[in-house]
C-alpha cells in the first residue's frame, strides 16, 4: 500500500514538473528574439567603443549566456571586459558610450563601481564595465568574477540540467524567493544553478532543502575541511554556499533568513502535496473599498501610511534606501513609545512609495511613568530631583515607590501621525537616519494617512490594492 502511495506521489510530482517546465522554457521564437537582440546590442556597443578608442571584450553573462533564463524574462547582462592597464577612470567613459547605444531611457547607478541600467526594445539591460583578469582570485570587485561564474556553470551544464535549473528558478519565482536584489533578498540565478549542479536535480534540491537548518554549508569544490571551518569564515550567515571560483565568497550572502525559511517550508509542502500553484500562484483579487474598510475596522488597530512620490534610482538603490528609511521610522516610533505590530513597504518604482506601520493604537495616554534611581544612589537621586522637581513637564512626583524615585511625565507626542508629520517634514527625517533620496522625496511631497484615508489611492492604483489586500491576508500566494 505504501509503495502504491509513493508511486502515486512520484507520478504527481513528475506531471506537475513537466507542466511547470513547459511554462518555464522560452519558446523557439523567444530564444531567437532574445539572442538576436543580444548580438545586435553587442555589435552596436563594440562599434561605439572603438569610435571612442576603447578596446574591450563584450560578453553576455548571466542566465541568457547559460541558456537557463525563464520564459518571459527580459533581463540581459552585458559585461564590458577591459584591460587592467586602463584603470578605473575608463568605466565612466564606457558608460558615456553605452548611453549613446541605449537611447534616452536609462539610469546610471553605482555599486562597487558605476553601471548602466537601460530599457531598450522591451528588455532591461545592465551594462557593466569590469576588468579582464586571468583568474578569479585576481578580481578587484565582485563583477570581475562574473565571467568565471558563467564559464564554471556552462562547462557543467547539459540540456537535462538546464531544465532542472529552470524548474528550480520557476519554483523560487513562484514562491517569491527568486532574486538576490535588495527588494527580494532571495536566491540569485547563479545560486540556483549551483544548487542544481550540486544536488543533481530540482527535486533533489527540494528534498535536501526540506531538511536544511540555519547555517547549512554547501562547498561544491571542497575548499573547507569541515562545515565548522566554513561557518567560522562566514559567521552568522543563514545559508553558506561557497563560491566554486572564489573560496572567500558566500554565493548565498544575499539570502535573508525569512526567504530561506519560506523556501524550506515550500519545499516540504510541495514534496508532500505537489501542485502547479507553487510555480504559478494565483493573483490576489483586491478587496473592494467596502471590504477593505470592514477588514481594517475588524482588526481594531491603527494603520499609518507614509506616502511620498517618485524617487529616481535603479531598483536596487531604491529598495536599499526604502528599507533603510523604514528602519529609521520604526526606531522613531519606538523611541516615542509607540508599539509597531507590523510594518511593510510598497513601491511601484515609478510614481509612488508608501511605508505602512500598523500600531495597536494611534494614540497614547498623555501621562508616562518614568522610574528613576534607587534611593541608595545619592548623587543620582540629587540629579534626578534637580531635573524633575520644578519641571513643568511633570504630572505627578517625584515620589518614592519602594526604594526608587518615580515621576509621571507628560509625553511629548501622544499621536503617532503627528509625530511622523513633525519629524519628517523639516529635513525629510535625514537626522533620524532616513536615507538621502527618501529624505529628499519627503521634503518635496509627504502625506501621512491614517486608516480609511488611504482609500482614495487604494481605488486609483491596482498594484497597491493587490499589495494591501495581500498584507491583510498575510499568507503567501502559494498557500492560497
Amino acid at each position: 500500500m505504501a509503495r502504491t502511495l509513493n508511486s502515486g506521489l512520484e507520478l504527481k510530482i513528475r506531471n506537475v514538473c513537466n507542466e511547470a517546465l513547459k511554462r518555464a522554457t522560452p519558446s523557439v521564437l523567444e530564444q531567437r528574439e532574445t539572442l538576436g537582440f543580444s548580438r545586435r546590442l553587442i555589435e552596436s556597443l563594440r562599434a561605439e567603443l572603438l569610435k571612442d578608442g576603447i578596446t574591450a571584450d563584450i560578453q553576455i553573462e548571466g542566465s541568457v549566456a547559460k541558456d537557463t533564463w525563464l520564459a518571459g524574462e527580459k533581463d540581459i547582462d552585458v559585461f564590458v571586459l577591459l584591460p587592467e592597464e586602463y584603470g578605473r577612470e575608463v568605466f565612466k567613459r564606457v558608460l558615456e558610450t553605452a548611453k549613446r547605444v541605449s537611447g534616452e531611457n536609462y539610469l546610471e547607478a553605482y555599486a562597487e563601481h558605476p553601471y548602466l541600467e537601460a530599457y531598450i526594445d522591451g528588455f532591461t539591460v545592465n551594462i557593466v564595465p569590469c576588468f579582464r583578469v586571468k583568474d578569479a582570485s585576481q578580481a578587484k570587485s565582485s563583477v570581475d568574477r562574473t565571467p568565471f561564474h558563467t564559464q564554471y556553470v556552462k562547462s557543467r551544464l547539459n540540456e537535462e540540467l538546464k531544465g532542472e535549473v529552470r524548474l528550480l528558478k520557476a519554483f523560487m519565482h513562484g514562491i517569491n524567493v527568486y532574486g538576490a536584489e535588495i527588494k527580494v533578498g532571495g536566491f540569485s540565478g547563479y545560486l540556483c544553478e549551483l544548487l542544481t549542479l550540486y544536488y543533481g536535480s530540482f527535486i533533489s534540491v527540494l528534498r535536501a532543502a526540506s531538511r536544511w537548518r540555519r547555517g547549512e554549508v554547501i562547498d561544491i569544490e571542497g575548499y573547507y575541511s569541515a562545515p565548522e571551518e566554513a561557518r567560522r569564515i562566514f559567521q552568522n550567515e543563514p545559508l553558506i554556499v561557497v563560491d566554486p571560483v572564489d573560496r572567500g565568497r558566500n554565493v548565498a550572502s544575499a539570502v535573508r533568513l525569512g526567504r530561506l525559511s519560506e523556501f524550506i517550508l515550500a519545499s516540504r509542502l510541495f514534496l508532500k502535496d505537489p501542485d502547479i500553484r507553487f510555480f504559478s500562484p494565483r493573483e490576489i483579487e483586491p478587496y473592494s473599498a467596502n471590504e477593505l474598510l470592514r477588514v481594517m475596522a475588524s482588526r481594531g488597530s491603527a494603520l499609518v501610511f507614509v506616502k511620498t512620490g517618485y524617487i529616481r534610482a535603479v531598483p536596487d538603490i531604491l529598495w536599499g534606501q526604502l528599507y533603510r528609511s523604514q528602519r529609521a521610522i520604526l526606531n522613531l516610533l519606538k523611541q516615542f513609545d509607540f508599539e509597531v505590530m507590523r510594518s511593510s513597504v510598497w513601491s511601484d518604482e515609478k510614481t509612488a512609495n508608501i511605508f505602512i506601520f500598523e500600531l495597536p493604537s494611534l494614540r497614547l495616554p498623555a501621562v508616562k511613568r518614568h522610574v528613576g534611581p534607587p534611593i541608595d544612589k545619592v548623587d543620582n537621586c540629587e540629579t534626578f530631583l534637580e531635573k524633575h522637581i520644578n519641571s513643568g513637564n511633570i504630572f505627578s512626583g517625584p515620589m518614592v515607590e519602594d526604594n526608587k524615585l518615580v515621576v509621571e511625565k507628560r509625553r511629548r507626542y501622544t499621536d503617532a501621525a503627528k509625530l511622523l508629520k513633525d519629524k519628517l517634514a523639516a529635513d525629510g527625517g535625514r537626522k533620524l537616519g532616513v536615507a538621502s533620496l527618501v529624505a529628499k522625496a519627503f521634503t518635496e511631497y509627504l502625506e501621512i494617512l491614517v486608516n480609511e484615508e488611504i482609500i482614495g489611492f487604494y481605488n486609483s492604483n491596482i498594484d497597491f490594492a493587490q499589495f494591501l489586500t495581500g498584507y491583510f491576508i498575510g499568507r503567501p500566494r502559494w498557500l492560497l
